[in-house]
């Protein structure tokens, strides 16, 4: 039965047990607690980092929400849903940059208090999830995506810390620009580098099932 083979055939070495199941929930919530806080702060506080940074949760969230989901599947399986998030993290650039420079246009300051106090409540939550999820950061593209989204929140929040004190030191509405568009740049980078790996274990799970049916 060559669709019983593939499955098998395509299954990783890593299979991560209860354990990384119950960080993940703890992660979803987290994220999910914080994208209601940041993005409600972000449209008060007039800041882009922060609306940024609150999309950025929400994505997270959904992707933690969509490794639960296929924990466990065949490599195959992962290795799609991480295309799915890699594809929500480009769209996650891209939309920062659009908000950047609509907020050049528009020439608003932002709050620093607000950008400062949110900022940091952020990061910590942040740092517990990326503390949680460290030792699972070496495994398939799906389990590598979830490390990467975490990693990435840990340095946009550290981002917006620094932008807020630019905003501070210069008066300017530059600091808090220039920092979302940094943050939209992982946001790509990271995108793509899933999406490699990804289409790596796609090409051996099915160089893999050809040879075993091959046999």
């Amino acid at each position: 039965m060559p669709g019983h083979c593939c499955d098998h055939c395509a299954d990783g070495p890593i299979r991560p047990g209860e354990g990384y199941r119950k960080l993940l929930w703890v992660a979803l919530a987290i994220n999910f607690l914080m994208f209601a806080v940041e993005v409600l702060s972000g449209f008060r506080g007039r800041s882009v980092s922060l609306l940024a940074d609150s999309l950025d949760f929400l994505g997270d969230a959904a992707n933690y929400g969509i490794s639960l989901f296929v924990l466990g599947m065949s490599v195959g399986v992962r290795a799609q849903a991480s295309r799915l998030k890699a594809a929500s993290m480009l769209v996650f650039g891209i939309w920062v940059l659009g908000m950047a420079c609509w907020h050049v246009n528009a020439g608003s300051s932002p709050r620093v208090p607000t950008m400062s106090v949110v900022g940091i409540c952020a990061l910590l939550a942040n740092g517990v999830v990326a503390a949680l999820l460290f030792r699972y950061r070496k495994g398939d593209s799906n389990m590598r995506s979830v490390w990467l989204c975490t990693r990435n929140d840990v340095l946009g929040n550290v981002a917006v810390l620094f932008a807020a004190l630019g905003v501070l030191g210069t008066g300017s509405a530059w600091p808090d620009l220039i920092v979302a568009a940094i943050m939209s740049t992982l946001a790509l980078t990271s995108a793509v580098h899933i999406m490699r790996q990804s289409r790596v274990e796609l090409r051996d799970g099915a160089g893999r099932c050809e040879a075993a049916v091959k046999s």
